[in-house]
């Protein structure tokens, strides 16, 4: 379905079109790119409020500056839709997030006008201060360098180290902070009250608003405004250096706040601060959501709802005549509320994501056991060791590709310790239409090579909740990574009675043929290898099925078993094949001098895009057919190895 763009959104097919606009018709491309958003989102889906909520910053920013020669970083990317839609992409934003259509985040290889590959948060800052120190070191001194980085963001310990640097810089550097109280879920912590106070006061903003009566009409001033500009500027700084310490501590320039929504005022402003040199704030104060009342009302709900109706505000739901299994994170978040009811020993720790964790579960239950720290994974796993440190059992829940960037903490805080933590890693595996900065591809690799940490991984629901269990009894003491995956599991009956699983042992799926192909599988993607032996088995080949649930330590009873009975195997794993379980399950092959042929299916060494889990399956060769097709190759090879040496 095409969608019409309104008449002057038509027009734009690059910055340079949307500059041949007079100041006072931005805002009516503003709402017409407001309205091209909701139209493309409600049919295609995909991040919504976000984009909403920046729709007159975007304007602003690329009618006033140079683009891609100003280069423009986008934090997390959620926001940067109207951003593509501006520069090239409209036509092709149908294709936003499918399979070898527009990813959803900024990248380089897909735009010039995509400065910096961004999908994680707090990276904003340092890229645009690194791209601005190298514009120096170049001689380019005309370059503008702009961060755009929400409040949720900046809690992000990334962020501070960047502002920390930039402020003894002399770098052309612009930072905007998009303040929206928001990131996915409400934001939390003392930034938050902090930027609360400064938008809030009365006196703050009677004098921001003189300040900027004066900074609108320095072009007016002659060829030198900067001047004008700091004897403005020392005045604030006299009246209000206790509302606005935080930024001018870190030696930045601090302008703020102002309208997000103004859009005619933006562009006046950020026209302004192209002439002040150093690097410099300005604190944008926006609605996400802004434009769709449903949207700004319940902002957690429509960062990513789906497809819906756009008149109603109805969000489609899959509708089924039987019971349908639940999300894995619905079954993590309802069992760990069981567990800590049982123990009170059990806490929960989430960096931003109690939502879409299902950590919000406990939260509600038992609010003083379930802690959100912001977007700050380093912290939460230290956080987490902290509360270990005194006999408490931390449920650590973040997202697989999150992890990666506690992965310091992980082994000097918890590893080398030997403390009693467990990470949850959400989302690990293809991630879906969100693409590679979200793929859980490497945690089986990364944890399974750290001392003391036990690492599993559930085929079901049944053996998710048997497998927390396990992990918070006493005897289980020490670092415990358990991972699943984005999406629904399998069994619509899934509250199963709670049972102890012995560390390192797997269990037998289905027995096969003696003399023939095993398949070993770990995690959900075990469930694919099901269907893979059920259309092997009605061509007359049994082969065998296991479910090793730990990659670390493995079950090497099991594993020698399978080495006397069959004549080959394949590993399946929704990770990667280098370092992973496959590698894991050759490694004690060769350690135990047996020479058995091996197939590895898994996530090959490449960056793999976007597209929906079953496409992503299919196209590396593990989904159903591929994992058929992958053992009857192997089972013709070694029949023919046989044969030949006949």
């Amino acid at each position: 379905m095409m969608i019409e763009p309104g008449p002057l959104l038509a027009a734009i097919n690059s910055p340079n079109d949307l500059k041949k606009l007079a100041p006072e018709q931005l805002v009516q491309v503003s709402q017409e790119l407001r309205d091209f958003i909701i139209d493309s989102v409600s049919i295609y889906g995909g991040h919504f409020g976000a984009s909403l909520g920046v729709v007159e910053l975007t304007v602003a920013l690329h009618y006033v500056f140079n683009t891609p020669h100003d280069q423009l970083v986008w934090d997390v990317g959620h926001q940067a839709y109207g951003h593509k839609i501006l520069t090239g992409r409209r036509e092709q934003f149908a294709t936003n997030r499918r399979l070898h259509g527009l990813s959803g985040f900024p990248k380089r290889s897909e735009s010039p006008y995509d400065a910096f590959g961004v999908g994680h948060s707090s990276t904003s800052i340092g890229a645009a201060l690194g791209m601005a120190m190298a514009s120096d070191y170049k001689g380019e001194f005309d370059r503008q360098h702009i961060a755009v980085i929400g409040d949720g963001a900046m809690t992000g310990g990334m962020a501070f180290e960047a502002l920390n640097h930039a402020g003894v810089s002399k770098s052309n550097l612009l930072v905007i902070l998009n303040d929206n109280c928001m990131s996915i879920d409400p934001n939390v912590g003392a930034l938050k009250e902090y930027l609360t106070d400064i938008t809030t006061s009365r006196t703050y903003n009677k004098v921001r608003d003189e300040l900027w009566n004066v900074l609108g009409k320095l072009s007016k001033f002659g060829p030198n405004p900067q001047q004008i500009a700091r004897k403005v500027e020392a005045a604030m700084k006299a009246t209000l250096l206790k509302q606005s310490n935080l930024f001018e501590a870190l030696n930045f320039r601090y302008f703020g706040p102002v309208d997000g929504h103004d859009v005619q005022h933006l562009a006046a402003i950020l026209e302004d601060l192209k002439t002040i040199p150093g690097p410099k704030i300005l604190h944008c104060v926006t609605v996400k959501g802004k434009g769709y009342a449903l949207a700004e009302k319940d902002q957690t709900l429509w960062h990513f709802p789906g497809v819906f109706d756009k008149i109603t505000g109805e969000i489609s739901r899959k509708t089924f005549d039987q019971p349908q299994p639940p999300k894995y994170q619905d079954v993590f978040g309802h069992t760990l509320v069981e567990l800590a009811q049982a123990n009170p020993k059990i806490m929960g720790v989430t960096p931003a994501m109690p939502s879409g964790s299902s950590l919000n579960l406990l939260m509600a239950a038992l609010p003083e056991r379930a802690f959100d720290v912001g977007i700050a994974e380093q912290h939460a796993v230290t956080f987490s060791a902290g509360l270990a440190t005194q006999g408490l059992i931390p449920f650590c829940n973040i997202y697989s590709t999150f992890m990666q960037r506690g992965y310091d903490q992980v082994i000097h805080d918890v590893a080398l310790q030997n403390l009693h933590v467990v990470f949850c890693l959400d989302r690990a595996g293809f991630a879906g239409a969100d693409g590679p900065t979200h793929h859980g591809c490497y945690d089986l690799a990364y944890m399974r090579c750290i001392p003391n940490m036990t690492v599993a991984a559930p085929m079901n629901e049944q053996e998710l909740r048997n497998l927390m269990y396990t992990a918070q009894l006493p005897e289980n003491a020490g670092p415990f990574s358990l991972r699943y995956p984005r999406g629904e599991g399998v069994m619509p009956e899934w509250r199963t009675p709670l049972q102890r699983i012995a560390i390192g042992t797997g269990r037998v799926v289905r027995e096969g043929a003696e003399g023939g192909v095993a398949i070993l599988t770990i995690g959900h993607i075990g469930n694919y290898a099901v269907k893979a032996t059920a259309a092997l088995a009605a061509e007359g080949l049994e082969v065998g099925h296991y479910d090793l649930r730990f990659c670390k330590p493995l079950d090497e009873e099991m594993l020698l078993g399978i080495a006397r009975r069959y004549r080959a195997i394949v590993t399946v794993e929704d990770g990667c094949l280098m370092g992973g379980f496959g590698a894991a399950v050759l490694e004690f092959l060769a350690d135990n001098h047996l020479s058995l042929p091996t197939r590895r299916l898994g996530i090959p060494d490449r960056v793999v895009e976007h597209g929906t889990q079953d496409e992503l399956y299919k196209e590396c060769g593990f989904d159903a057919a591929g994992i058929a097709q992958a053992v009857r190759e192997l089972g013709e090879r070694v029949t023919a190895d046989r044969l030949a040496l006949r």
